[in-house]
């Protein structure tokens, strides 16, 4: 934590770990809190833009990042919809966002990745830092339970299993440096909400990452999705969400749990079932039954697409931290 001499009270210090929208989502919300936010962010992607990019330019995948630059950052909404655009025509163009293409252009003229970020953060006046789990690109394999190997980030959704294990190769990639000693500092380690095997675990894969939030005195949340994702959380209730960080990581890691306990209303419900979605159910007593406290609130809006009520998620997270900060003084 910091001190604030202006306001006279300690500044927590918040690193929120995963990718996704629903990580930008949370963001939002958190960034209008009183708190000190590093984002360390999958670099996964191999899909669409990023992976076009990834692939032509051996550069760390740009969109998970871009996606929680434009969350943080401090500027006009039409700057941030312009990070955002997506170019639909054009040799070359289409398909690419601007954000995208500027965090390519930025890496090209800094001389690497995570330097280009940092100057990026700085001209849209980002409240917070944004790091990659590592300074080099990692390959998402996915053992699914017929024995079949999917490699692959975006990939892996689409082959419609059940995953049985993630690994990355390479396996023994080094974290950034940055990142490990944001984790070190950190008053709250926040993980999720996002895509589980895609966002969230591959940035706990990492070894170092993993290893350093083990032995973290934080307090360490996770954020759980309110639906399941096909390909990859299909009949999935929170305690699923739960072992299967365990199991990948190797140990408890989280305090907390937030979810959903909301209704959704029963067209919504239909919208996402068409698409092979469903709620994601809270077992609470198998969920406490293994140890974690459970924050249940009715936390999601919906406007096209179900999402994280950003202000009440940042409550609660601001909520919680503030009492274990109290508590540790």
């Amino acid at each position: 934590m910091t001190f604030d001499r202006e306001r006279e009270t300690y500044i927590p210090r918040i690193v929120v770990i995963g990718g996704g929208t629903g990580l930008s989502v949370m963001l939002r919300g958190l960034k209008q809190k009183p708190v000190e936010i590093t984002a360390v962010v999958t670099v996964a992607d191999d899909g669409g833009s990023s992976g076009i990019l990834r692939s032509e330019l051996e550069m760390i995948p740009p969109g998970d990042i871009r996606n929680v630059l434009s969350a943080l950052a401090d500027v006009e909404p039409l700057l941030g919809q312009l990070l955002d655009y997506r170019f639909d025509k054009g040799n070359g163009l289409a398909g690419h966002s601007l954000g995208n293409l500027m965090l390519a252009a930025m890496c090209d003229i800094t001389g690497d990745f995570v330097t280009g970020v940092r100057e990026l953060s700085r001209v849209l006046a980002v409240r917070g830092r944004v790091l990659p789990a590592s300074d080099h690109s990692i390959v998402l394999r996915a053992l699914m339970e017929d024995g079949s190997i999917v490699e692959g980030e975006s990939n892996i959704p689409k082959a419609r299993g059940v995953i049985r294990r993630l690994s990355i190769e390479p396996k023994d990639v080094r974290a950034l440096p940055e990142a490990l000693e944001a984790l070190r500092e950190a008053d709250a380690i926040l993980v999720g909400p996002g895509s589980l095997y895609t966002s969230i675990l591959p940035n706990l894969l990492v070894p170092e990452i993993a290893k350093t939030i083990v032995e973290s005195n934080a307090l360490k949340i996770f954020i759980c999705n309110v639906m399941t994702q096909p390909g990859e959380t299909d009949d999935y209730k929170v305690s699923d969400h739960l072992k299967a960080v365990r199991d990948h990581v190797g140990s408890e890691l989280f305090d907390y749990v937030i979810v959903n306990n909301g209704d959704i209303p029963e067209q919504v419900q239909s919208k996402y079932a068409e698409q092979g979605a469903k709620i994601v159910p809270l077992d609470l007593d198998e969920v406490t039954r293994q140890g974690y406290k459970v924050i249940a609130d009715q936390l999601v809006l919906f406007r096209t697409y179900l999402r994280h009520d950003a202000e009440k998620l940042s409550q609660h997270i601001y909520q919680l931290v503030e009492s274990w900060m109290f508590k540790k003084r």
